[in-house]
């Protein structure tokens, strides 16, 4: 038996002492993984919880969707909205820490409605290790169950997992919910929120599939993995992105020539804005 092989077993083992769980689900690589797992270990008694709100593009929710069906679980899906906390609209360095917590909060609240006891998310072995994360915070204080994180399941073995489940997400890059776009000082809002995925759905037209619009209050800043940066960098691109996100609200549109990276409006640009989609830790943003 390799190492994965072990772990996998030890998270499955673990997942059915339990008599039911509930996953907080973004359709991410993580909470997919965990999904499998526990609807491996546990059948009908496992359910994916995703909670939709302004700061979940359409597009991941269809995704979710959509693996839950590959998956086979049960999956509920909950409402709510981040704006409506004072807290989260500040968008200060804890702007995470309040996300998961209303988050979470939603998902142990339809927890209790149906009878489970338990909340597992999708922090795996990698994430405590990735700068400042303060959602990680809330899962501690909510008790919620991490079992990528207690088997030391890294990111590369949570990939591994998904293939070893056939989930189509197995090589899904990492999202991030879309307030994440939103530089740490600078109010979160639903017209930002909209008009930044409005303008990254621009850019999966295009094809780019590791991307990022950063809304500078009303400059987009584009950022495309360092692989995809070639094919921005074209006259076509340029005129027609330039038109679409003008035509969606923005003043002026920019190409960032670094790339993306992770966490670029973040408090000291280290990844800390990840951890909130749907309270599924998918790393990166």
């Amino acid at each position: 038996m390799t190492t994965l092989e072990a772990k996998l077993e030890a998270a499955r083992e673990d997942l059915a002492t339990h008599d039911g769980v509930v996953i907080a689900f973004s359709g991410g690589v993580d909470s997919s993984a965990v999904a499998a797992l526990a609807y491996d270990a546990l059948g009908e008694d496992a359910i994916a919880c995703t909670a939709r709100s302004e700061t979940l593009p359409e597009a991941e929710l269809e995704d979710a969707k959509a693996v839950a069906e590959e998956i086979g679980i049960r999956h509920e899906i909950v409402s709510f909205s981040e704006l409506e906390s004072d807290d989260f609209v500040e968008n200060d360095d804890d702007r995470c820490y309040h996300c998961r917590t209303m988050r979470l909060g939603e998902m142990l609240e339809t927890a209790r409605d149906l009878g489970v006891g338990t909340v597992c998310d999708g922090t795996n072995a990698d994430d405590p290790g990735a700068g400042h994360r303060p959602g990680l915070q809330a899962v501690d204080e909510l008790d919620v169950h991490s079992p990528l994180l207690a088997h030391d399941i890294s990111k590369d073995e949570v990939r591994e997992i998904a293939a070893h489940y056939d989930l189509s997400v197995a090589d899904k890059p990492s999202m991030a919910c879309l307030s994440s776009r939103i530089p740490t000082g600078l109010e979160v809002t639903e017209e930002r929120l909209t008009r930044v995925e409005r303008a990254e759905a621009v850019l999966r037209q295009w094809g780019f599939e590791q991307f990022r619009v950063r809304d500078h209050d009303g400059l987009a800043r584009i950022e495309v993995a360092p692989a995809e940066l070639e094919r921005a960098l074209t006259r076509e691109f340029a005129e027609t992105v330039r038109e679409e996100l003008s035509r969606i609200g923005f003043d002026h549109v920019t190409l960032d020539l670094h790339g993306y990276r992770t966490g670029s409006v973040s408090p000291a640009g280290d990844g800390s804005s990840e951890g909130s989609a749907s309270a599924g830790s998918e790393t990166g943003d």
